[in-house]
């Protein structure tokens, strides 16, 4: 721990896809910030803007992070479309040139909406969410390695959904670039430590960001309620939670959790 008491003073935090104060991006920042951490906040309104919950101003987003920053902490932002070729390594160059070196990544975007069943797919549909879901974070992994100099404190957390879990056959698109940040997890988190970085993955289960609300959903009513049955603590996950996770994960107190796939669901029962 810090002289100061916060665990993460001292480091820099890269976290994408801090785009909406319900999102989960939001949590796991003040999160951060409250452990003393130096933030990076990746964020790209227009994505959010095409979906029935709608975007935030991202100045209004980064304001409330910076209200919540450890005396001394800096903040920095960037608005990047990460389905770009360059965008990954465009992230950390960004991220470096605000603050320095970076000491965590915390892959938090994804790319929503525009998919279906498999009947439904289409080339575009599977390149879209490869590109932002799948090809962005391995490369920005990648720069964020490229930069790290070995010293202590190196983490990567990258965020799948419940593919291992059952099926999502409304969401293929979706769901295959998702599986494959699980799946290749464990081989990623081998060529990384030797580095001294740890990579792990997690599955957030149901969390409420704005698409499980009524009038904000992008799916019926009915399977909100089914969803919601299926929930034995009465509610949905809420954005603090997996939170909760990813802080521990990028603290010193996780330094032993390595290459996993850890599913916070709150007893998601999918059957």
């Amino acid at each position: 721990m810090h002289a100061n008491g916060l665990p993460l003073a001292g480091r820099t935090a890269v976290v994408t896809g801090v785009s909406r104060r319900k999102g989960i991006g939001f949590a796991v920042a003040s999160r951060l910030a409250s452990m003393g951490a130096n933030l990076f906040l990746h964020h790209y309104s227009p994505h959010d803007a095409e979906q029935p919950w709608g975007a935030d101003r991202p100045e209004d987003v980064v304001g409330a992070v910076r209200a919540q920053l450890a005396e001394g902490a800096r903040l920095g932002d960037a608005s990047i479309d990460l389905a770009a070729p360059d965008a990954g390594a465009e992230l950390i160059e960004q991220a470096r040139a605000a603050l320095g070196h970076v000491d965590i990544l915390v892959c938090n975007h994804a790319r929503s909406g525009g998919d279906g069943r498999l009947s439904t797919l289409s080339p575009q549909m599977l390149d879209a969410h490869w590109q932002v879901n799948t090809r962005s974070t391995l490369l920005a992994t990648r720069a964020f390695a490229a930069q790290h100099d070995g010293r202590p404190g190196g983490r990567v957390v990258w965020m799948t959904s419940g593919q291992t879990q059952g099926p999502m056959t409304n969401e293929i698109a979706y769901a295959t670039s998702k599986a494959a940040l699980a799946g290749i997890t464990a081989s990623v988190a081998d060529d990384l430590i030797d580095q001294g970085i740890l990579l792990n993955t997690v599955n957030p289960g149901p969390v409420n960001t704005g698409y499980l609300n009524e009038g904000t959903s992008d799916r019926p009513s009915e399977t909100l309620r089914a969803v919601l049955e299926h929930c034995p603590t009465g509610r949905f996950g809420e954005p603090d939670d997996p939170a909760r996770l990813i802080a521990w994960l990028v603290s010193d107190e996780g330094r032993w959790m390595v290459g996993q796939v850890l599913n916070t669901e709150g007893g998601f029962r999918r059957w």
